[in-house]
């Protein structure tokens, strides 16, 4: 069995996360990632694997294909409200904010993948440890910065509406799209923080390396769909 070395940039080193003495470690759990009965080979259950993400991530783009649908129909019935309710209700600046985030939390989980293919591993915690930042600012921002205030003051969807101060009839209409879009994608980077800690926990147990990172890619995969989702979002909803 040949000997792995564990360390940043694929250099040997004690441990993991510190430099000096080189050292052999035997037996680790990405040396011999598990493959099922059902399957081949290791290849083979990779390639099913990235296929059954990439076929719920085609659920997921009709999913959200509905609210851009929805919005488009009603922004050309109601070309004014919408851009009046897009202006008046919605801070530029809290979606830029959280685009910039999003943006960044997609290159550390790519650079995460990297180097579980470079065997570094302290550097895998570190880049999931920011991605999972990353998306717990989205999420506080999101609710502590948007919908606790628009709860306060009424800015509901449709029967829920009570804001008084409302210059169309057909913005709750606006509202009700941006409540319901936004509030899905929500929920959406609420499950990937919740399976990038995931990845994170396994990671501290060595699962991961060149040889086994396919959990690694596909939950990337996913989030770099939630990321795209909101970059449509927010011109849509903040800009136009």
């Amino acid at each position: 069995m040949s000997s792995i070395q564990i360390g940043q940039g694929g250099h040997g080193h004690g441990s993991p996360g510190h430099g000096g003495r080189q050292r052999s470690f035997e037996g680790l759990p990405h040396e011999h990632p598990k493959v099922a009965s059902h399957f081949r080979s290791l290849e083979d259950q990779n390639d099913a694997g990235k296929l059954g993400m990439w076929l719920f991530l085609t659920t997921e783009v009709l999913l959200f294909a509905g609210f851009f649908c929805s919005y488009a129909v009603f922004r050309m019935l109601y070309p004014a409200a919408f851009h009046n309710a897009s202006h008046h209700y919605l801070s530029w600046k809290i979606g830029f904010a959280n685009t910039v985030v999003l943006l960044l939390s997609s290159w550390t989980v790519a650079m995460a993948i990297r180097s579980a293919q470079l065997n570094q591993q302290v550097r895998i915690r570190l880049y999931l440890l920011i991605t999972i930042l990353c998306g717990l600012f989205f999420l506080i921002v999101k609710i502590g910065w948007e919908y606790i205030p628009k709860i306060q003051k009424g800015e509901l969807p449709m029967g829920l509406y009570s804001y008084v101060h409302g210059e169309f009839d057909q913005e709750p209409l606006f509202l009700s799209i941006y409540w319901v879009a936004t509030a899905t994608h929500g929920l959406h980077v609420l499950i990937g923080v919740l399976l990038l800690s995931w990845l994170l926990w396994r990671s501290t147990k060595l699962h991961f390396g060149p040889r086994s990172y396919l959990a690694l890619e596909n939950v990337g995969l996913y989030w770099h769909l939630v990321d795209l989702i909101w970059i449509f979002l927010f011109p849509l909803l903040y800009l136009i």
